[in-house]
């Protein structure tokens, strides 16, 4: 192993507390409004509050109360119930009167389907993906960020994988996940600043851990052309991952390779996975339109 991959399998820092790494569940939506924004005399709150209402659905929940959308969102009850109101007339959720439970409506469903429908990378993205799965016998996602996490557009499995629970829409930390490090890595320092900040406000007790392990992600991604997470964000899980600009005004995006650490050790990942992974983006962005 030369000089560079030894640096990058060095014995990684110990993960942020579990404090931190809940920052990017959707469980803490209210604590992603930008202050910037809520300062904004054209910021409509009750606009925000409805959509960080919906950003409170987790992949895999079925329906959701009242009561647990107050404590997500960290808005009074009532609060919610009109919000949950009117989101219902319109479509967005559906309400179980059995249990008076919410779930997500199909107004909801025809926005994603929208949204993944103008990712054409996605399409073009995909069978390359695959090819990269099968031969790391692993799981490679596509990733868009949102709020503090990134969230899966595509995904692809080894048959021969033992899969990682996670599919589209699934939302991983971008604090301690290799391909969150990865968009860290390829946005302008202004906006990484902007997010940093962001995250430090909320919380500043596990700051210095967190910002040390971005730090040598960042590191690894000028030497190594990739970021790194062995243990970080699951202590049995590692993976790699490489950002590009997709272009025609869609965000900077991120693929990544992960998977249990006693199928894909580090070695395994930079060594012989770390120059397919850069292929694969390279072909990508080339392959895409402009």
């Amino acid at each position: 192993m030369n000089v560079k991959l030894a640096r990058a399998v060095r014995s990684v820092p110990a993960p942020a507390p579990a404090k931190a790494i809940r920052l990017a569940r959707p469980g803490a939506a209210r604590s992603g409004l930008p202050r910037k924004a809520k300062q904004d005399r054209h910021f409509v709150t009750a606009l925000a509050r409805g959509l960080e209402v919906l950003a409170c659905f987790r992949t895999g929940e079925s329906a959701i109360s009242n009561q647990e959308l107050a404590q997500r969102c960290q808005l009074p009850k009532s609060t919610v119930s009109r919000l949950t109101l009117t989101l219902t007339k319109l479509g967005y959720l559906i309400h179980v009167q059995e249990s008076g439970r919410y779930r997500l409506g199909t107004a909801c469903l025809a926005l994603g389907s929208a949204m993944l429908t103008r990712l054409d990378v996605r399409k073009i993205a995909r069978p390359m993906m695959l090819e990269l799965a099968n031969f790391s016998n692993a799981t490679v996602a596509l990733g868009v960020r949102d709020k503090l996490s990134m969230i899966y557009v595509e995904n692809c499995r080894s048959a021969a994988a033992l899969a990682l629970t996670l599919d589209v829409g699934s939302r991983i930390p971008v604090v301690s996940s290799a391909i969150g490090r990865a968009w860290l890595a390829a946005v302008s320092d202004r906006e990484r600043r902007a997010f940093l900040e962001q995250v430090r406000e909320i919380d500043d007790v596990s700051w210095p851990a967190i910002l040390r392990g971005i730090e040598l992600a960042l590191e690894d991604y000028h030497t190594l052309g990739v970021t790194c997470s062995f243990g970080d964000w699951q202590k049995d899980v590692n993976g790699i991952a490489r950002a590009f600009d997709p272009g025609n005004g869609l965000p900077i995006m991120a693929i990544n390779v992960g998977g249990p650490s006693f199928k894909l050790s580090p070695e395994f990942l930079l060594q012989v996975v770390r120059p397919r992974l850069i292929d694969l983006v390279t072909r990508l962005e080339s392959a895409l339109p402009r």
